[in-house]
Protein backbone atom coordinates (compact mmCIF):
# COMPACT_ATOMS: atom_id res chain seq x y z
CA UNK A 1 0.00 0.00 0.00
CA UNK A 2 1.12 3.23 -0.96
CA UNK A 3 1.67 6.55 1.30
CA UNK A 4 -1.42 8.40 2.62
CA UNK A 5 -1.65 11.88 1.08
CA UNK A 6 -3.89 14.42 1.77
CA UNK A 7 -5.33 16.56 -0.45
CA UNK A 8 -8.12 19.63 -0.42
CA UNK A 9 -11.54 19.49 -2.52
CA UNK A 10 -13.61 22.47 -3.23
CA UNK A 11 -17.30 21.87 -3.23
CA UNK A 12 -20.61 23.98 -3.89
CA UNK A 13 -22.02 24.06 0.20
CA UNK A 14 -25.28 22.72 -1.52
CA UNK A 15 -23.50 19.54 -3.07
CA UNK A 16 -21.29 19.14 0.25
CA UNK A 17 -24.31 19.20 2.04
CA UNK A 18 -26.15 16.86 -0.08
CA UNK A 19 -22.78 14.55 -0.05
CA UNK A 20 -22.82 14.68 3.94
CA UNK A 21 -26.16 13.36 4.02
CA UNK A 22 -25.19 10.97 1.58
CA UNK A 23 -22.20 9.93 4.25
CA UNK A 24 -24.52 9.38 6.92
CA UNK A 25 -26.86 7.31 5.57
CA UNK A 26 -24.70 5.24 4.28
CA UNK A 27 -22.99 5.50 7.64
CA UNK A 28 -19.11 6.74 6.21
CA UNK A 29 -17.12 7.18 9.36
CA UNK A 30 -15.67 10.12 7.43
CA UNK A 31 -15.59 11.76 4.22
CA UNK A 32 -12.58 10.43 2.97
CA UNK A 33 -13.89 7.05 3.27
CA UNK A 34 -16.77 7.45 1.27
CA UNK A 35 -14.39 9.32 -1.40
CA UNK A 36 -12.10 6.51 -1.26
CA UNK A 37 -15.01 4.09 -1.91
CA UNK A 38 -16.12 6.48 -4.75
CA UNK A 39 -13.08 6.57 -6.65
CA UNK A 40 -12.77 2.78 -6.09
CA UNK A 41 -16.27 1.69 -7.61
CA UNK A 42 -15.07 4.18 -10.43
CA UNK A 43 -11.92 1.97 -11.08
CA UNK A 44 -13.65 -0.95 -11.21
CA UNK A 45 -16.17 0.65 -13.63
CA UNK A 46 -13.56 1.13 -15.85
CA UNK A 47 -11.90 -2.26 -15.38
CA UNK A 48 -15.16 -3.99 -16.68
CA UNK A 49 -15.07 -2.15 -20.14
CA UNK A 50 -11.67 -3.80 -20.99
CA UNK A 51 -13.28 -7.36 -22.16
CA UNK A 52 -9.58 -9.29 -21.96
CA UNK A 53 -9.69 -8.21 -18.35
CA UNK A 54 -10.32 -10.65 -15.18
CA UNK A 55 -13.32 -9.84 -13.66
CA UNK A 56 -15.48 -11.28 -11.35
CA UNK A 57 -19.34 -11.57 -10.63
CA UNK A 58 -22.54 -12.59 -9.95
CA UNK A 59 -25.35 -13.92 -12.46
CA UNK A 60 -28.36 -14.67 -10.74
CA UNK A 61 -31.92 -16.22 -13.04
CA UNK A 62 -34.97 -16.76 -12.13
CA UNK A 63 -36.85 -19.59 -14.35
CA UNK A 64 -39.84 -22.08 -14.27
CA UNK A 65 -38.42 -25.40 -13.99
CA UNK A 66 -41.35 -27.35 -15.80
CA UNK A 67 -40.58 -25.45 -18.98
CA UNK A 68 -40.00 -27.94 -21.82
CA UNK A 69 -35.81 -29.15 -21.05
CA UNK A 70 -35.16 -25.92 -19.81
CA UNK A 71 -33.41 -27.74 -16.36
CA UNK A 72 -31.39 -29.70 -19.44
CA UNK A 73 -30.72 -26.55 -21.53
CA UNK A 74 -29.08 -24.10 -18.53
CA UNK A 75 -26.91 -27.33 -17.10
CA UNK A 76 -25.54 -28.05 -20.59
CA UNK A 77 -24.59 -24.12 -21.03
CA UNK A 78 -22.48 -24.61 -17.65
CA UNK A 79 -21.41 -27.25 -17.99
CA UNK A 80 -20.16 -25.78 -21.76
CA UNK A 81 -18.67 -23.04 -19.84
CA UNK A 82 -17.39 -24.66 -16.42
CA UNK A 83 -14.21 -22.89 -16.08
CA UNK A 84 -15.77 -19.67 -15.75
CA UNK A 85 -18.73 -20.39 -13.29
CA UNK A 86 -16.72 -20.96 -9.54
CA UNK A 87 -19.85 -22.25 -7.89
CA UNK A 88 -23.68 -22.14 -8.08
CA UNK A 89 -26.61 -21.81 -5.60
CA UNK A 90 -30.19 -22.95 -6.50
CA UNK A 91 -33.07 -22.54 -4.44
CA UNK A 92 -36.82 -23.15 -5.03
CA UNK A 93 -38.83 -20.14 -4.50
CA UNK A 94 -42.34 -22.29 -5.07
CA UNK A 95 -43.90 -25.75 -7.14
CA UNK A 96 -42.93 -23.44 -10.33
CA UNK A 97 -40.10 -20.65 -10.01
CA UNK A 98 -36.28 -21.69 -9.26
CA UNK A 99 -33.72 -18.94 -8.37
CA UNK A 100 -30.36 -19.21 -9.66
CA UNK A 101 -27.04 -17.87 -8.16
CA UNK A 102 -23.78 -18.40 -10.13
CA UNK A 103 -20.46 -16.74 -9.12
CA UNK A 104 -18.60 -16.07 -12.23
CA UNK A 105 -15.32 -15.47 -12.80
CA UNK A 106 -12.70 -15.03 -16.06
CA UNK A 107 -12.15 -12.32 -18.67
CA UNK A 108 -14.75 -9.71 -19.43
CA UNK A 109 -15.82 -11.12 -22.71
CA UNK A 110 -16.30 -14.78 -21.57
CA UNK A 111 -18.30 -13.71 -18.30
CA UNK A 112 -20.79 -11.10 -20.56
CA UNK A 113 -20.95 -14.10 -22.93
CA UNK A 114 -22.19 -16.65 -20.60
CA UNK A 115 -24.18 -14.52 -18.87
CA UNK A 116 -25.79 -13.44 -22.21
CA UNK A 117 -26.38 -16.94 -23.25
CA UNK A 118 -27.88 -17.91 -20.17
CA UNK A 119 -30.25 -14.56 -20.04
CA UNK A 120 -31.33 -15.06 -22.79
CA UNK A 121 -32.38 -19.12 -22.84
CA UNK A 122 -35.88 -19.40 -23.75
CA UNK A 123 -37.93 -19.49 -20.57
CA UNK A 124 -35.47 -17.85 -18.43
CA UNK A 125 -37.82 -15.57 -16.80
CA UNK A 126 -35.29 -13.01 -15.31
CA UNK A 127 -31.91 -12.77 -15.50
CA UNK A 128 -29.44 -10.32 -14.17
CA UNK A 129 -25.63 -10.33 -14.05
CA UNK A 130 -23.60 -7.96 -11.36
CA UNK A 131 -20.09 -7.77 -12.19
CA UNK A 132 -17.48 -7.38 -9.72
CA UNK A 133 -13.69 -6.89 -9.31
CA UNK A 134 -11.21 -9.32 -8.10
CA UNK A 135 -9.46 -6.87 -6.33
CA UNK A 136 -6.19 -7.18 -7.44
CA UNK A 137 -5.30 -3.73 -8.36
CA UNK A 138 -7.48 -2.13 -5.91
CA UNK A 139 -5.66 -0.76 -2.96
Amino acid sequence: MGQTIRFGVSLDSDLLEKFDKLCEQRCYQTRSEAIRDLIRNTLVEEEWKDDTREIAGTLTLVYDHHKSDLSQKLVEIQHDHHDVIITSLHVHLDHYNCLEVLLLKGDGNEVRTLAQKLVSTKGVKHGKLTLATTGQDLV
